[in-house]
C-alpha cells in the first residue's frame, strides 16, 4: 500500500510537499492518485488569480481549504472552511488571492468550457 501520510497539513506542513503540473497557475501534490474505482486524493495551490473552469461533477467532492481564500459561484471559503459539491453539480472555481485546499474526488471532473486566454 503506498504512503498516505502527510504531517502537519494545517500548520504549513504542504509547504515542504512537492507539486507538480494541474492547470495554468494551480499545481497538484497526489495524495492517493484515482485507480479504478479508489477516489482521488490531493492538495491543490493556486496561484492568486488562479481557477478552474467551468466544470461538472462526475461524482462526490469534498475540499477543506487549508490556506488563502477559494471562491466558485456561490461565495468565498476561507481557510478552514469545507465545500461539499455533489454529484451532478457544476461551478467554476478561484482564487484571487492564492489558496492550498485538500480535495477528494470519487470521479474526475469533467470540464465544460476551457480556460480563456
Amino acid at each position: 500500500m503506498p504512503e498516505t501520510t502527510r504531517e502537519n497539513l494545517t500548520k504549513d506542513g504542504w509547504k515542504a510537499l512537492e507539486f507538480g503540473p494541474f492547470r495554468k497557475g494551480v499545481t497538484i501534490h497526489w495524495i492517493t492518485p484515482f485507480a479504478g474505482d479508489q477516489p482521488g486524493v490531493a492538495l491543490l495551490k493556486y496561484e492568486a488569480g488562479a481557477g478552474v473552469p467551468r466544470h461538472r461533477h462526475e461524482g462526490l467532492e469534498t475540499i477543506v481549504v487549508l490556506q488563502g481564500v477559494q471562491s466558485d459561484e456561490a461565495g468565498d471559503y476561507g481557510a478552514g472552511s469545507l465545500v461539499v459539491n455533489a454529484m451532478g453539480t457544476e461551478h467554476s472555481v478561484w482564487s484571487d488571492t492564492g489558496c492550498v485546499v485538500l480535495i477528494q474526488w470519487d470521479r474526475p471532473v469533467r470540464i465544460l468550457e476551457e480556460d480563456r486566454a
